[in-house]
């Protein structure tokens, strides 16, 4: 099957696309005014160290840039840790404690796993299994006893059927490690182990990789990270999850949705910056009966070389592709 989603890594921001002339003072203030009101209302953390921010930040002249701290930089998403964060003890803890100095809870992202991707575009991670586990350990001992939502490798279980058999369950064994890591070290952290999208693994299926690799163990799992399917199809495929875990195994869990780019739906097989897509629900607790609505993948980050012109890897941020989130076209 082809892959379902593509999920975000942490480049550096690099502007596409013409710049565009000053916006005016009396817009930049108004910008001004609902970035205070967003980060002020919200519970979660916003992020200030976005490719989104520091692209807005270098081109305060470009006429996109009120539009893209508006709408993007100032709603609160997650950020992602991985082999770019260096020592990750010291970033997860640096990011924690900067989110609790705020009183706002913190959404990080764990995408670190051993064959990332199998070889895609957002290919990487711990080069070995002994070195993702002490890499995920410190993940979780670096939150603590602070509160924190944590979405655990996104793609890695939907992802079994790119791996042989015995990678596959070296993987699970992997993930499994991880939920019991965040269970002992990070009592007050919300975690959910990636489970895919709507189109992507049946959900009796699912229900059995995610029980096979620890979900017992966190909050939940979370859905349709880094891809566009509606909140209210992604909540029903969560829910049939639930089900098939409750019939089989006798539990269900709670569930995230990422809504950041879900606005206008998805199309299967068309994950790859996609033309037409929109932002979706801001952050929010709950809603379809999920624990949380969240912007898991930042809006504006590509996808991959494809979409918004060639050359633009994943994780790059692209002005022209945030303000096609923004305007739905």
């Amino acid at each position: 099957m082809m892959r379902g989603t593509m999920v975000a890594m942490a480049v550096t921001a690099v502007a596409v696309g013409a710049a565009g002339c000053s916006s005016g003072g009396a817009d930049a203030a108004k910008v001004s005014a609902d970035q205070v009101d967003a980060a002020a209302t919200s519970p979660f953390y916003v992020d200030p160290g976005t490719n989104a921010a520091k692209w807005v930040k270098a081109h305060p002249g470009d006429a996109r840039a009120s539009k893209i701290k508006a709408s993007i930089v100032a709603r609160p998403g997650a950020r992602w840790f991985g082999n770019w964060s260096g020592d990750i003890s010291r970033a997860v803890s640096g990011y924690v404690g900067a989110a609790k100095a705020k009183g706002k809870t913190p959404i990080l992202v764990a995408y670190n796993i051993t064959d990332r991707d199998c070889g895609g575009a957002s290919h990487g991670g711990a080069g070995s299994s002994a070195a993702y586990r002490t890499w995920i350990s410190k993940f979780a001992g670096a939150i603590g006893n602070r509160p924190a939502i944590v979405v655990i490798e996104p793609d890695a279980v939907a992802q079994l059927d790119c791996l042989p058999a015995a990678a596959q369950k070296t993987r699970t064994g992997l993930l499994k490690y991880a939920t019991e890591q965040f269970k002992a070290k990070a009592p007050k952290t919300r975690a959910y182990l990636d489970g895919g999208n709507s189109h992507w693994v049946a959900p009796a299926t699912m229900a059995s990789r995610l029980n096979a690799a620890g979900i017992k163990n966190v909050r939940g799992f979370s859905v349709n990270v880094s891809n566009f399917f509606a909140t209210a199809e992604s909540a029903t495929y969560a829910k049939k999850v639930n089900a098939a875990l409750s019939s089989k195994y006798h539990y269900t869990r709670g569930f995230v949705i990422d809504t950041s780019r879900n606005g206008h739906g998805g199309t299967p097989g068309k994950w790859c910056n996609p033309a037409g897509a929109k932002l979706g629900t801001v952050p929010q607790v709950g809603g379809s009966g999920a624990d949380y609505l969240l912007w898991v993948k930042t809006p504006g980050e590509s996808d991959g070389p494809c979409g918004v012109g060639p050359g633009v890897p994943a994780g790059t941020f692209s002005p022209d592709l945030a303000m096609r989130l923004i305007s739905g076209r």
